[in-house]
């Protein structure tokens, strides 16, 4: 409001000359003016009706949308809108998403959901905001949702990992395969060709019917695969915007599913200062949906884990030998000290495989160029702990252990093909 000597303007000019009452109109009167218009331009809420659409299930380390429709109405005006997703759990921060609704068409907009962690997701509401076309006038509205996400492992890559490993009626399908060197139980003997292994050549068979001829071995099948994940502190670590653990669990479900195909049992473990979840080890392709949910399940501590007593108990369940897979992490020498020691006692046994992930953040300080002291001192404390894991890695590798390094984006590929090695080596 414009003031004169203390008096408002618009007072000022009726007390100067009535007749001028024209002219002393409020300002703060016009802005009303302006905003009651903008009221009765915009998009009136009663037309408004949105439907929302929210996935059953995502999976860790994929992008999912919530769909917004915006159903059609005879307004004559393009109305822009603005929505945003009222979302509770280990999920990316919500994003602001705008959009348009055209003329005689309706709106479909969606909401991107990007989880952290398995478990659930909740989406409570959706917001949505316009405005007037002066925009002077700011409308919003929540429609209710009150829906839960279930974010399980990623299983995605399952189907592309079969037609992989499985183009050719499968390496260990349905049908014996009969294959040079491929398992320890004999099946027959056929006459050697270019080509095949000379270490298969039997001497005995061949001096008798005066002709070189090799043996055969059939794909033995039945073998435990037990999983066993560490839900520590250690495997919380975020890599590629989803943990460590989820990684594991990411390949070690690809794994259970060629496992399955070829006539193995899988089971999972899983531990940390405790004994969490033991699913013994079952069979059947039918059976990768109980082996999802069990993953699933696993939930995230931030516990130190125990070595001694999670290898210990999972020694003692096994009742025969089979092939034990440790997804799992380690820092400091101590730790690694009684793991090599549990490993030991179950090495004794089974099968050992030790699965742990790169460190892409040590491996980033030792390769950077340094510009000042402090990148030197963290290049050289990285170059210790790679060092010394090194040297865990060789103390294992000697007592029969199958150690697996490799970065979290290749663990899938490279845990099948050890696995796939392990078998055709006939070493379970």
């Amino acid at each position: 409001m414009i003031f004169v000597g203390g008096i408002p303007l618009a007072l000022f000019v009726v007390i100067y000359d009535p007749s001028l009452w024209a002219l002393s109109f409020n300002y703060g009167a016009l802005v009303l003016l302006a905003a009651g218009a903008d009221v009765l331009l915009a998009f009136p809420p009663r037309l408004l009706s949105v439907k929302i659409a929210v996935p059953e299930r995502l999976y860790i380390g994929e992008r999912g949308a919530i769909a917004a429709t915006i159903a059609a109405t005879r307004w004559r005006r393009a109305t822009h809108f603005e929505l945003i997703a009222e979302q509770r759990g280990e999920v990316e921060p919500a994003e602001i998403v705008a959009g348009e609704l055209p003329v005689g068409r309706e709106a479909r907009i969606t909401l991107p959901v990007v989880p952290r962690r398995r478990g659930q997701v909740k989406i409570d509401q959706i917001w949505l905001r316009w405005r007037g076309p002066l925009a002077l006038v700011e409308f919003t509205r929540r429609v209710a949702v009150d829906r839960a996400i279930d974010v399980l492992p990623n299983v995605r890559g399952v189907h592309s990992a079969a037609l992989q490993f499985f183009a050719q009626e499968a390496i260990y399908g349905l049908k014996t395969q009969q294959q040079s060197g491929e398992g320890t139980e004999f099946d027959a003997l056929r006459e050697y060709a270019p080509g095949l292994d000379s270490r298969f050549i039997d001497w005995k068979h061949s001096a008798r019917h005066r002709k070189l001829l090799c043996k055969e071995f059939r794909t033995e099948r039945n073998h435990q695969i037990v999983m066993a994940f560490d839900t520590g502190y250690l495997m919380l670590e975020p890599v590629d915007a989803i943990t460590r653990l989820d990684h594991a669990i990411n390949a070690g479900l690809m794994l259970a599913w060629v496992s399955l195909q070829s006539g193995d049992l899988v089971g999972t473990f899983g531990f940390d200062a405790t004994v969490r979840q033991y699913l013994g080890p079952i069979r059947g392709v039918s059976s990768f949906a109980r082996i999802q949910r069990a993953t699933a399940e696993l939930d995230y501590h931030h516990q130190e884990t125990n070595f001694t007593l999670g290898l210990a108990e999972l020694s003692a369940r096994l009742k025969r030998r089979a092939l034990v897979i440790l997804f799992t992490d380690f820092v400091d020498t101590i730790t690694a000290e009684l793991l090599i020691e549990s490993m030991q006692r179950v090495a004794n046994r089974h099968v050992v495989m030790f699965v742990t992930q790169r460190g892409s953040v040590l491996q980033r300080a030792v390769d950077a160029a340094p510009s000042q002291f402090a990148e030197v001192a963290q290049a050289v404390i990285a170059h210790d702990f790679l060092r010394e894991r090194s040297i865990v890695f060789e103390r294992l590798e000697r007592l029969g252990v199958h150690c697996l390094d490799v970065p979290s984006r290749g663990l899938s590929v490279a845990l099948i093909n050890r696995y796939l090695l392990i078998k055709q080596r006939g070493l379970i």
